[in-house]
């Protein structure tokens, strides 16, 4: 008996393992749509959370990251999402920590509906929600008061006051339907950022707790990378502060040259920081372009760039030859004990032939544009970058076309993440030669990305273009004899011309400088050279010659017969100075015209 009663039990037992097997085989049909969260279990809860972490916070952006919390939680949490962000957040600041009686100012940034509830009016994206203004009993309000999520299962009549931001709001939600609401706030690490309210209509089942407490999962998650957004965007701002701060505010006076000047930061903050351009006025109406880029991005590149920066500035006003200035910089690169390199590309513009002068450390080559939009790259002989430590460079020397213009750049204008670098460069002329003038100079090569996936890279952009002097503007230049009586010969010609310009008031002043100039070149510079007058915003006299030593004040005795001619023209002139040359220096002197106003200084 006992034995026939256990294979009867064994006998029902495998039956009935036999039909639970052919019924897990069954496949019913799913519900159509996606599942709704109350019907989550833990399991299903956690992949969907997980699922979040993927989908939300692809990019380092607030805007989007707002965007992609709200797509993401319709329609599985709710039939309509909007997400609003605290005006400090947006401007980079750290938010509110300390929540109470202040109500933030927040601004629209996100809303998601499904396709029942197009007929809500919430707030519309990018509008400044100031609820200063408005009731202070929405909820939206106390939930960033108190920095606690609010629910609202089944919603009365007066509650749509309490939800809809304006009455006219609060009447669309009662005709679509809308019967349950909650808010909840963004915060991440203690900083309150913004909130997100979710709202159900029709069919849909209320918000209960679960709910709640998923959506304060979600909005805890989104609020991470919201915050990282914000932290990574304040980080950009200052790195992008900083090297605009490095660069020029504006270009100066440049007499015969028109130069436009334009900066695009990268929208990485980590493609900031090593790229540079300057302007500088030379003697005698002479002027320097100059773009360089160190390698290496953000804080430590934009200082190593501020700092090359100002070295090549002053050196120069002591080297006017963009050889010599390559040379004397790599130097200085190598002393900064920074362990990097830069490329760097400096060209002198001298208005009295209308020619460039230009030298190149491992930078990319010029586009030379001529009238009529043919471009065309210059064959600069290409250095070693500075601080390589490889010198001297070779200069190149050309007449600037009439009509045309000359387009320097660094090479974030030309970077893909694909193409080589002749594809690049043929990219970049291709656009340049099919350019208008205006937009060109507007600095449309920035403004126009040819990869597809847009420039990722900071670019400096030059446009300079030579055009006739302006009548204001007046250059004269003699080769002055190298026997008889130089000095007089001097005196005399700058004597006439300044009284054919209506300038014989400074006729003394010059006529002394011009004597000591001639008297120092004779007795230290082998004899004097080429003389130049310019009048321009002021009135400068240029002596050239082949000495190498730069002249110095010296102190002069009572006794002494010289050494007082440096000094008379300290006293005379506005300012004077000297700077090397590839066969000499050149020694210089500035003085103000009376009634005439300078817009920018030398």
């Amino acid at each position: 008996m006992n034995g026939g009663g256990r294979a009867r039990r064994l006998t029902r037992r495998l039956a009935a393992q036999n039909g639970t097997s052919r019924q897990l085989r069954i496949r019913r049909p799913r519900p159509a749509g996606p599942p709704r969260s109350d019907r989550f279990t833990t399991a299903a809860r956690m992949r969907w959370l997980n699922e979040a972490s993927t989908r939300i916070g692809t990019t380092l952006d607030l805007e989007r990251t707002a965007k992609e919390l709200a797509e993401f939680s319709v329609p599985r949490l709710a039939d309509a999402a909007a997400v609003d962000l605290l005006e400090s957040v947006l401007r980079g600041e750290e938010g509110e920590r300390v929540t109470g009686a202040a109500v933030p100012v927040t601004r629209a940034m996100a809303v998601r509906a499904i396709d029942a509830l197009d007929g809500l009016e919430p707030a519309p994206v990018g509008e400044v929600v100031d609820r200063r203004e408005r009731r202070e009993t929405l909820l939206t309000t106390e939930c960033l008061r108190n920095g606690r999520p609010v629910l609202v299962s089944r919603m009365t009549p007066e509650d749509y006051e309490r939800v809809a931001p304006t009455p006219s709001a609060a009447e669309a939600m009662r005709r679509q339907g809308v019967h349950s609401y909650m808010a909840v706030p963004l915060t991440a690490r203690g900083v309150l950022l913004g909130s997100a309210d979710f709202v159900r209509a029709g069919d849909s089942p209320p918000f209960n707790r679960a709910d709640l407490d998923l959506a304060s999962q979600l909005a805890s998650m989104a609020a991470v990378f919201m915050d990282n957004a914000r932290l990574y965007g304040r980080e950009r701002e200052h790195v992008v502060s900083l090297q605009r701060s490095l660069l020029p505010r504006a270009t100066p006076h440049t007499p015969g040259l028109l130069v436009n000047a334009h900066y695009a930061p990268a929208v990485d903050a980590h493609g900031v920081g090593g790229d540079w351009y300057d302007v500088v006025a030379l003697p005698s109406g002479r002027t320097a372009l100059v773009v360089g880029d160190v390698t290496g991005h953000g804080l430590p590149a934009a200082a190593t760039m501020g700092r090359l920066r100002a070295v090549a500035r002053t050196l120069m006003m002591l080297d006017i030859a963009p050889d010599r200035l390559l040379a004397r910089l790599d130097m200085a690169t190598r002393d900064l004990e920074d362990d990097q390199v830069a490329t760097c590309l400096c060209a002198v513009y001298d208005p009295a032939d209308s020619s460039y002068t230009i030298a190149s450390a491992g930078h990319p080559p010029p586009l030379l544009v001529d009238a009529g939009g043919t471009a065309r790259y210059l064959d600069v002989p290409v250095g070693a970058p500075l601080g390589a430590g490889v010198i001297p460079y070779d200069p190149l020397r050309m007449r600037g076309p009439v009509g045309g213009r000359i387009v320097l750049y660094t090479d974030g204008l030309i970077k893909t993440r694909t193409d080589d670098v002749d594809v690049q460069l043929e990219g970049l002329r291709a656009a340049v030669a099919g350019m208008a003038p205006e937009r060109l100079d507007a600095g449309g090569p920035l403004t126009s990305p040819r990869q597809d996936d847009g420039r990722f890279d900071e670019a400096v952009l030059l446009v300079a273009g030579g055009h006739e002097l302006s009548p204001e503007v007046r250059l004269r230049e003699w080769d002055l004899p190298t026997d008889g009586n130089p000095a007089s010969v001097a005196r005399k010609l700058v004597t006439e011309q300044l009284a054919r310009w209506d300038l014989a008031e400074l006729a003394d002043v010059t006529e002394l400088v011009v004597s000591e100039l001639v008297g120092n070149a004779l007795r230290y510079g082998g004899g004097p050279g080429r003389l130049r007058l310019l009048c321009d915003e002021r009135l400068q006299v240029e002596l050239a010659d082949t000495g190498p030593d730069l002249p110095q004040i010296q102190h002069a005795g009572l006794s002494d017969e010289g050494g007082r001619g440096l000094q008379l023209i300290n006293l005379l002139c506005r300012r004077w100075g000297s700077c090397r040359t590839a066969t000499g220096k050149i020694v210089w002197a500035e003085q103000d015209i009376p009634g005439r106003s300078v817009n920018s200084p030398l």
